[in-house]
């Protein structure tokens, strides 16, 4: 897998213009080895009469067949054995039905200088010890789900002092403990080393919206950031637009908008987007994301809304080399940031769910049915 380590190693991580050939090349080693180990992947490039030869110009990428999300919820995927593979991942399940995707051990260190990188680059890293509330899952045995896996990952960023779940496991299911996360946020803020926040941004803004009708204004020790990721989920009638939520952040923690980070993926997807300075999702250079229409599924230019495709060469132990996902997105050219990075940026408007939408629910049952499953 020569051409997806080169990538995956490749030292500017927002250098997608100078990496396209690389990009190239490393999708076509990873949809040839898909399509010679993986029958069920292979059906469905067949029949759509797709071959990874077809892959010469970078443009091609476009033509590549696109899974739909619901495909890895309805049918397993893996290309090589469970039992060769150290960690499977599942979606956080809405509506009780889970994506399942299996890591090799070259997934893995492929996707390690990924998070040094990003994470770096968006300066998380630090060598002082800090406090961690995570609005999220707390890691169980029976918990698979991705995004525990990264909440809990982001604590690594730092030495970790303590962490205090929001979502604790008691009686086989998981039960909210706001106020279990509110007595340990008050007492970190009279700790000298920083409180880093990770998970849910519909838990982290419950908990602050609390804390602001108790009348609570704290002054957090210096350092400490908010860090988003995983959505609003089941909680997407409560959403608040940015600025609401940063202007509350401000007041209630008197963390500033440049203490916010927040984090884009999927299971489906596992390349770590995380928004820049002025909190825009920059594509890094180990993906690629086409907006497609919604009704022909065309590719469309900068600025157009449609359905979020994305592309990475990744992972070898599912085909998840080219997924769609039931968002709404807008790809819009990076120097319209002014950040200082020009990688495109996306813009998810809003998830609508695949079902909803004809062509990719057809899609989507035509290729569960070459693959030999039916809806």
């Amino acid at each position: 897998m020569k051409w997806m380590n080169r990538l995956f190693r490749y030292p500017f991580p927002y250098d997608t213009e100078g990496t396209d050939q690389l990009f190239l090349r490393a999708v076509r080693e990873n949809c040839r080895y898909q399509y010679l180990h993986n029958a069920k992947y292979r059906a469905i490039l067949d029949g759509k009469g797709f071959h990874p030869s077809m892959l010469r110009t970078y443009d091609d990428i476009a033509a590549l067949p696109v899974i739909p999300t619901p495909v890895f919820k309805h049918r397993e995927m893996y290309t090589l054995p469970p039992r060769r593979m150290p960690v499977k991942a599942t979606s956080s399940g809405t509506g009780g039905v889970f994506s399942r995707v299996g890591f090799t051990w070259g997934d893995l260190c492929r996707g390690l200088p990924m998070v040094l990188r990003v994470v770096g680059h968006r300066r998380l890293f630090s060598l002082r010890p800090a406090n961690y509330i995570v609005f999220g899952y707390k890691p169980h045995r029976s918990n698979h789900t991705a995004v525990t896996k990264t909440a809990f990952g982001a604590t690594l960023f730092t030495p970790q002092l303590h962490r205090t779940y929001a979502l604790r496991y008691t009686d086989g299911r998981y039960v909210p403990d706001l106020e279990g996360v509110i007595r340990a946020i008050l007492r970190f803020s009279r700790s000298r080393f920083p409180l880093r926040f990770m998970g849910f941004p519909s838990y982290t803004y419950f908990a602050m919206r609390m804390l602001d009708e108790r009348g609570i204004s704290l002054r957090l020790p210096k350092g400490s950031k908010i860090m988003l990721g995983g959505g609003w989920k089941q909680f997407y009638r409560e959403a608040v637009d940015k600025s609401a939520f940063y202007a509350l952040a401000k007041k209630v923690f008197n963390i500033d908008d440049c203490n916010i980070v927040e984090f884009f993926g999927a299971v489906e997807h596992p390349i770590l987007y995380c928004d820049c300075p002025r909190h825009h999702f920059h594509v890094p250079v180990y993906g690629r994301v086409i907006i497609r229409d919604v009704n022909t599924l065309a590719p469309l230019p900068y600025g157009h809304m449609g359905l979020v495709n994305l592309i990475s060469p990744m992972v070898m132990g599912t085909p998840i080399l080219s997924v769609m996902t039931d968002d709404l997105g807008v790809l819009r050219d990076g120097k319209e940031c002014g950040c200082g990075l020009t990688s495109p940026y996306l813009e998810i408007i809003e998830r609508v769910g695949l079902k909803d939408i004809k062509t990719c629910a057809a899609g989507a049952a035509d290729i569960l049915r070459e693959t030999g499953e039916s809806v």
